[in-house]
This record gives structure tokens, sequence and C-alpha cells, in this order.
């Protein structure tokens, strides 16, 4: 007899909800997906934005006990589509959710955000240092997807304190599969599928994440959300660097010694591929609250990577490849949208 379904995943076609729904039988879990498009993950096609539809999910399957929302529009979707567009879902969607959730007394709800929120704060000048971003940093939206992302953990926290249903809100870093749409940066290491390689290989070290480790951070916040009741996390891959004014200094302009002194085996790695290293990082994301309070044990750390290479094993995990290059729904230019 078949499992009830106990975990309701929104974006179940996307880059997350995806994996997420590949994944979360191997952990227990009896998993359900909403996208506004067909998938083979998706059971219900429906939109967040839309009320009736929300409610039914919890009417049609009164067996949900945990809610994992990963939908949203994206940066990508800031040029195809309106303001109004992102309110509606980043925000409203948001917001159904959570009281729907609320009303049904699920265990846990968790918000999928994104480091992106931090905005303007993660750009230092040239000349300054790198900057150290927990989640004590005030966010400074620079486009609508971060301001609706910033609502949107406003309002689950609101929720909360009002409800009393537990959430958890996870900051991820950028873990798509996409080439990077910074021209400048791609140029850095060279263009291409070697290049784009590179650059994500160095990203583990302060500004990336593996999917399977995302997907490990919202089972963590499931199992720790009664505990918790509250709570906002970086998930993002454990930096090499420390929070030393001297070392986020040098990441400024000599962030190739740093990295060297800092990854055992790294220099022979990037010799052996024919690899660059960026000259300057900007920003480190520190994860490490989330690994004391989640109790978060990330898989896919930069010298876990570098040892893998130095193998010659593939360094990403089987469900980066099994998800694949997803798109991001109704965009039709831009790097984004390999599929």
């Amino acid at each position: 007899m078949a499992s009830l379904p106990d975990v309701l995943v929104t974006g179940s076609a996307g880059h997350l909800g995806c994996a997420l729904m590949f994944l979360l039988p191997s952990l227990g879990y009896t998993p359900i997906g909403v996208d506004i498009l067909e998938a083979e993950t998706t059971t219900q096609v429906g939109s967040i934005a839309d009320r009736e539809f929300v409610a039914s999910l919890f009417g049609r399957y009164p067996s949900i006990r945990h809610v994992l929302h990963a939908a949203t529009l994206h940066k990508p979707h800031v040029d195809s589509h309106s303001k109004a567009d992102f309110v509606d879902v980043n925000i409203t969607g948001t917001l159904n959710l959570l009281e729907e959730a609320a009303a049904h007394k699920v265990a846990s709800f968790v918000f999928t955000s994104t480091t992106s929120a931090f905005g303007r704060a993660l750009s230092p000048k040239p000349g300054e240092p790198a900057a150290w971003i927990t989640e004590d940093v005030v966010p400074i939206p620079k486009n609508i997807y971060g301001v609706t992302k910033v609502a949107a953990e406003d309002l689950c926290r609101l929720v909360q304190a009002q409800t009393g249903m537990p959430v958890v809100v996870l900051r991820t870093s950028r873990f798509f599969p996409e080439a990077d749409d910074d021209a400048d940066r791609r140029a850095l290491v060279g263009d291409g599928d070697g290049g784009d390689e590179n650059l994500k290989v160095l990203e583990m070290a302060y500004r990336r994440v593996d999917i399977a480790d995302v997907v490990s951070a919202c089972d963590c916040a499931m199992r720790k959300a009664q505990e918790i009741r509250w709570g906002k996390y970086v998930i993002s891959a454990p930096p090499p660097f420390s929070n030393d004014p001297e070392i986020l200094k040098r990441l400024d302009s000599g962030a190739d010694e740093v990295y060297v002194e800092c990854v055992a085996g790294i220099k022979d790695a990037f010799e052996k591929k024919g690899w660059r290293f960026l000259p300057r990082l900007d920003r480190v994301y520190d994860s490490s609250k989330a690994i004391q309070e989640l109790g978060w044990q990330p898989q896919y750390t930069i010298q876990n990577v570098v040892d893998r290479l130095l193998r010659g094993e593939e360094w990403r995990s089987d469900i980066t490849f099994k998800v694949g290059r997803k798109g991001y729904h109704a965009v039709s230019t831009g790097v984004y949208t390999v599929r």
C-alpha cells in the first residue's frame, strides 16, 4: 500500500523542486509536486498565486505535514516578467501557502530564498576587502527579484509569529547548472564548457552549493523546524577561508594565492585541467550557522571537490545531472535558457 503524501513541494518542474521530488523518497518522505508546468515531477498543475488552487491542495491531500516552497520567479525573469508578476508569485503566492499551511497546522514550512536577496551588500568596490556574508548582513535588494524575496521572508516571519507554525528560511547560493550570466566573469576563465566548469569549481569556495546539499538542507530544516520554530540560514558550501580582515583584504586582489594556501591540492588540480584562478572575490558566504543549528552536513565542499578532481572523478553530485538544465519558464533569450 502506497504511503500517503506528507510533503508538498512547490516549483516541482524547476531545478530544486525536481531534485526534491527525485530524492525525498530515499529520505523517507512521500512528496507531491505542484508547478505551472507539466513535468515528470509535477503532481498537480496550477499557480500558487491562485488561492483556491492552494487551498484545494490541502483539501485533496490532508496528510501533508511539511511544505517545501521552492516556486518563484527568478532573476532571469526580470527582463521577461513585470514587477506585478513578481509580486503575484513571490509575495502573494508565498502568503497563500503560508496561511493555508498554518490553517492546516503543518509541522514545518521551509521557504527557499536566495543569497541574491543581499543585493548591493554583496558588492564592495575594487580595493575594498571581500564582504563576509552571514545572516546578520542587512539586505540591500537591487532588483524586483530581491525585493520580493525579502518581502516573502518578512511574511514568513510575520505568519510564524502570529500562528506559531514552525518556519525556516533557507537563503541558498547558486546551484543552477546554466552558465554565469556575467560575461566579464566568464571571460576571466574563458568561455566554453571548460571555462564554465572552472568557474563553478572556484565558486564552491565562496558562492555555490551542490544541489544535493540543498536537498539535504531542506531535510534538516524539516526535521529541526519544531525545535527551532523560526530561523533563517545561509545555505552555501562552507568556505575554506576565515573571517580574518587580512584574508578578506587579500581576496580583493590576490585571491589566487589565498586559494592555494587554503585548499590543499588545488594548484595541482588546476594545472592538470589547464584552469585559471579568479584574481578577485567580492564576497564569501558563511554557512556555519546552518551547520551548527540545523545539523546540516554538506558533502560537496571545495576540498572534497578538489580531492575528486585529483582522483579524476566527477566532482558534482549525480542528481545534478539527473535534473539537468531546466531553463526558466517563459524566458526565450539569454544564457539561462539552454534546455
